[in-house]
């Protein structure tokens, strides 16, 4: 069993027993609240010492220029980074005048705990003042997944053995000062006090300040009302100028009295909007905030993780470290977009300002399928927030020379914002991945309404571009030359097999939606046939005399790259990119994603010399890499190494294995752990609508189970050593294949026993010092601050 250095092993809560100031960044990421709507990372509750402040509403951005030392026709000219904006969750608290501050005075005691079933953040605290005066504070914070708006914090103060005087301050703090490693010096003067006041009132019991954003002229309204219970002589106070509201209570507490504030927070942003109307709109969303109540929240977060375990809960028996990692996983994959309501799922999701906020081909190609089998009305929003986009990218693939739609390798509101074109412009597999989504979404929902009214623009569009970046050689073929796959060490390749292989879907699949809805769109029957074309004659290279798949055209004739010379991790940061493009060296699983979400294409004799082949390639200097590498190491029958892949793609952030957790969480590396367990030791895969299993455990772990939302039913996979259960939970009876026979699912359990697991051969080996962490006495390579530069590559 691993346990956490920073945080015990519990399988339903992720506690920290002491305060490190050197990792309070990492704890500020790890204890993050979301709704997708409105993001807090977890700072202390007075706001000091801090890590990274951090409070985000998804969609709100700051804009500057991309510099280029030589610009060129097509660079992106505009960057987008997520904003800091109005501070909700600070209360300070003074004890005869001396203000609550971790560094100072004594900690008797401090706990916080992520309870992953209530969805709070709870803190405990007993402190001593330097003079003397002992109080115990215990505050809990939400941040609402039924009313979107809405954060509640319930913050409580009690004396201890002495009177004392206590003021409490809670408070909204607009252009707090954030610390930037950037080294561009123009990059920090953008984000320097982003926010131009608008308005300010303190009236009654609620406060408001409402900002937009300097350039990007978004605008964005914060408002609070504080309830409190304590001594029946109190002191209040409620003021608000440009960039802070104030509310403040004093009173006297003698030893066991308690001051009790309930604070209620309403946030909103709009485009469009004027000050009234976001000034209304929050103040209308903490009326209904305080008609629930703190009680009514709570229970409402309660219902809603009660609904969402039900789907999503995945049980682990062996290993108590990864049960607690795949659960918070899932947590924070829904925090990301529970309530994002046709916004996009950053990288980061809400949990910092790493990437600058910007979302990837991270969110369709791992963080869509688990959200398609555990909350699939996220998926179907998330794909619409890309379908309301479609014109920037009709505009970029315009501008490009292409027809259809060039989706944006990273973003925050739809323009392209990598400045690296390689790994970003040239990344067309994004459309692709994209396309991928819609076709799992459908085919595990059966959502045609979905299909014809969002998903058939979306697969026409990505269509049209790989008919017009690809074409057909003289022999026929239909080739796609000249980009990148998901290997960033590989740029500017001719005929990526993973690209080729999701293109060729994209365009098989495009071409049956449009016959399915006739009246939906303006695609002659010569375009649909030529996109079946393209499909059926898409070259996929094969190196016989090796007999592996080249990951693209010749890579396999490439020079292969010296470890027992260079070897110094990550590579991107140690090594000209020149080098990498040119030598067999891969960042992260590229040919053996391919195996995974089209496994169709290979054989199982393929697959397992494939496998074998990329291991000793591949240095995984990608956070993305290590569950794809689990899923396939499952598949071929190297058990335990996928146990490996799984621990390091579920513990990534608990395990701050990159080490730049600070940044805030890798939600497709969290993504990974359900991934991993799910179609890796599960072996789920989801073939034309059907669902298919062919499950195996590593003898570390001796039981898993796990719920699927399939099609309006909810179905619980139970796998042991010896057999596979299946059980109907809710909905109509339904058909599903175990190792490829049908099983029939009713009101009955259904037991099969697993077939003797062939013989892998031997366990293949990893590129020197990147063999998978199992425990944690292996080191990781380290990684610098932030851990991207200002392009695409990332970690």
């Amino acid at each position: 069993m691993i346990e956490h250095p920073a945080y015990p092993a519990e399988p339903w809560q992720i506690r920290e027993t002491s305060v490190d100031l050197d990792r309070l960044a990492q704890s500020e990421s790890v204890f993050a609240l979301s709704n997708g709507h409105i993001g807090l990372r977890g700072n202390l509750d007075e706001g000091e010492p801090y890590g990274l402040p951090g409070t985000y509403l998804n969609g709100v951005y700051e804009t500057r220029p991309l510099p280029y030392a030589e610009g060129g026709y097509g660079y992106p000219e505009t960057d987008e980074t997520v904003v800091n904006i109005t501070n909700g969750k600070l209360i300070r608290l003074l004890v005869d005048d001396e203000p609550l501050d971790m560094r100072y005075g004594t900690v008797e005691a401090h706990e916080r705990i992520l309870d992953l079933r209530a969805g709070t953040l709870t803190r405990h605290l007993s402190w001593t003042t330097p003079t003397g005066r002992r109080v115990q504070v215990t505050s809990t914070r939400l941040v609402s997944l039924e009313q979107r708006a809405v954060v509640a914090i319930r913050y409580e103060v009690t004396a201890v053995d002495q009177p004392v005087l206590v003021v409490v301050q809670s408070e909204l703090v607009a252009n707090e000062t954030v610390p930037t490693e950037e080294d561009d010096p123009r990059a920090a003067a953008a984000l320097a006090a982003p926010l131009e006041a608008e308005y300010d009132a303190a009236e009654a019991d609620k406060a408001i300040l409402v900002h937009s954003v300097r350039r990007s002229r978004l605008r964005l309204a914060a408002a609070m009302t504080n309830l409190v219970d304590g001594p029946a002589r109190m002191h209040t106070e409620l003021n608000s100028s440009a960039d802070l509201a104030r509310y403040t209570v004093a009173a006297n507490l003698e030893p066991g009295e308690k001051l009790q504030l309930v604070k209620l927070v309403g946030y909103g942003w709009s485009r469009s909007r004027s000050v009234p109307a976001l000034r209304d709109q929050v103040a209308a969303a903490l009326t209904a905030a305080e008609l629930s109540g703190w009680e009514g929240l709570a229970a409402g977060q309660r219902h809603a993780l009660d609904d969402f375990w039900s789907r999503a809960d995945v049980e682990i028996d062996g290993d108590v470290a990864l049960q607690q990692a795949v659960r918070f996983g899932l947590f924070h994959i829904l925090q990301a977009s529970a309530r994002a309501e046709h916004r996009p799922i950053p990288a980061k999701g809400l949990t910092g300002s790493g990437y600058d906020g910007h979302v990837f081909w991270d969110t369709e190609a791992f963080v869509l399928p688990v959200l398609t089998h555990t909350a699939p009305k996220t998926v179907a929003s998330a794909l619409q927030w890309r379908r309301h986009t479609l014109p920037i990218a009709q505009d970029r693939a315009r501008q490009l020379g292409l027809e259809g739609a060039a989706f944006p390798w990273r973003t925050i509101h739809g323009m392209e914002c990598s400045g690296y074109w390689p790994a970003g412009t040239a990344a067309f597999h994004l459309n692709a991945d994209i396309a991928g989504a819609v076709i799992r979404y459908v085919r595990a929902t059966g959502d045609t309404e979905f299909e014809a009214d969002c998903g058939l623009d979306l697969l026409v569009e990505t269509a049209r571009l790989w008919r017009s970046l690809g074409h057909h050689d003289k022999t026929g073929a239909f080739r796609i030359d000249g980009v990148t796959g998901p290997d960033e060490y590989s740029a500017i390749a001719d005929n990526n097999v993973y690209t080729n292989l999701m293109a060729r879907r994209n365009l098989a699949a495009a071409a049956d939606v449009v016959a399915r809805y006739p009246d939906h769109h303006d695609v002659s029957d010569e375009e649909a046939a030529s996109w079946r074309d393209a499909a059926e004659a898409m070259t996929i290279p094969y190196d016989r005399r090796q007999r592996v798949h080249p990951q693209a055209e010749g890579f396999t004739a490439h020079a292969e790259w010296d470890f027992a010379k260079d070897n110094r991790y990550p590579l991107m940061l140690n090594y000209p990119y020149f080098e990498l493009y040119r030598r067999q060296v891969v960042k992260q699983a590229d040919l053996v994603l391919a195996m995974h979400l089209a496994g169709e294409a290979f054989t199982p004799e393929q697959k397992a010399r494939n496998f074998a082949y990329y291991e000793r390639l591949t240095v995984r200097d990608s956070s993305l890499s290590a569950c794809t590498q689990a899923v396939l190491a499952a598949e071929v029958g190297h058990l335990d190494l996928a146990h490996a892949y799984l621990a390091e793609a579920a513990l990534m952030d608990l395990d701050d294995l990159e080490h730049n957790t600070r940044d805030g969480l890798h939600l497709a590396a969290l993504a990974g752990g359900w991934i991993a367990l799910v179609e890796g030791f599960g072996g789920m895969r989801l073939h034309d609508s059907e669902l298919c299993f062919a499950p195996r455990l590593p003898d570390a772990l001796s039981r898993l189970a796990f719920r699927l939302a399939y099609r309006g039913r909810r179905l619980r996979v139970t796998v042991t050593h010896a057999s596979a259960t299946y059980e109907l939970v809710e909905g109509e009876p339904l058909h599903v294949t175990h190792y490829g026979k049908v099983v029939k699912l009713g009101a009955e359990p259904v037991k099969r026993p697993l077939p003797p697991l062939p013989d892998p051969g031997p366990t293949p080996e990893q590129p020197p010092g990147r063999e998978p962490p199992l425990g944690r006495d292996i080191p990781t390579p380290e990684t610098p601050a932030g851990g991207v530069d200002r392009g695409s590559r990332r970690s």
